[in-house]
């Protein structure tokens, strides 16, 4: 799905994932789920542009979710894939803490396990080699992409800067989008290894001049970054 020149979007508000596009190339923040892999392919083939032209992924962390075929990319293609440092070994295989679940309700949960089950997250593989990366990076890769450090969420959680498709991308540091109550909105995503470093991580932020706040779960946020992280808090408040 295109959302601006340059800046697309495969998945959808339940699990999304997103290609910046160049002359020079595409980069890839974040690779969804295994079968994501197809939806990739066609929207490539819109683009008119080959699996070749992808220099590399940006993970905003470890989680299976977002690495689906992140090692088929690799493997295959030589696609280099880069992670916060503290999240590599979780991309690799090891197992997360266990988080709070927080509240649910069946029917979006069901909806969301029975989509994930869909789009193969029975069997993630997980990356051999990553490359990782640290806050204030700006690497090498199509639209310049800038780490921002995002610890919370997970330790090594990034948020992912592109000033030229005005576009900051947060992972699950927020979501807009709960993807096992299905409200909608702003506010902490489930499964969080430490909710209080996740929050405060959201000031990183302040002061970004974007027009897209893209999490991987729930719909773009279009009405700027203050107003995110107010409702956010808002949402934040009425949890407790």
């Amino acid at each position: 799905m295109l959302l601006s020149p340059g800046l697309h979007r495969i998945g959808n508000d339940i699990v999304a994932a997103h290609l910046i596009a160049t002359d020079e190339g595409i980069t890839l923040i974040d690779a969804g789920l295994p079968g994501h892999y197809a939806d990739l392919r066609r929207e490539l083939a819109v683009m008119g542009r080959p699996a070749t032209d992808i220099r590399g992924i940006v993970l905003t962390h470890g989680d299976s979710d977002h690495i689906g075929f992140a090692e088929r990319l690799r493997r295959e293609l030589g696609v280099p894939v880069h992670i916060g440092a503290a999240d590599a070994d979780r991309a690799k295989g090891a197992k997360p803490p266990a988080t709070p679940r927080g509240p649910m309700r069946i029917r979006p949960m069901a909806g969301f396990l029975a989509y994930a089950a869909r789009k193969g997250a029975v069997r993630i593989p997980p990356l051999n080699e990553v490359r990782p990366v640290a806050d204030g990076d700006v690497l090498d890769l199509p639209g310049a992409p800038r780490i921002i450090g995002m610890p919370g969420h997970s330790p090594g959680s990034i948020a992912v800067h592109v000033p030229s498709v005005r576009a900051v991308f947060v992972g699950d540091e927020l979501t807009t989008r709960h993807v096992l109550t299905g409200v909608t909105g702003p506010q902490p995503a489930p499964f969080t290894d430490d909710q209080a470093r996740s929050s405060a991580s959201l000031e990183s932020l302040r002061g970004l001049d974007v027009e897209w706040v893209l999490p991987g779960h729930g719909a773009p946020w279009r009405s700027g970054v203050d107003a995110l992280i107010a409702a956010y808090r808002s949402a934040e408040a009425r949890a407790r």
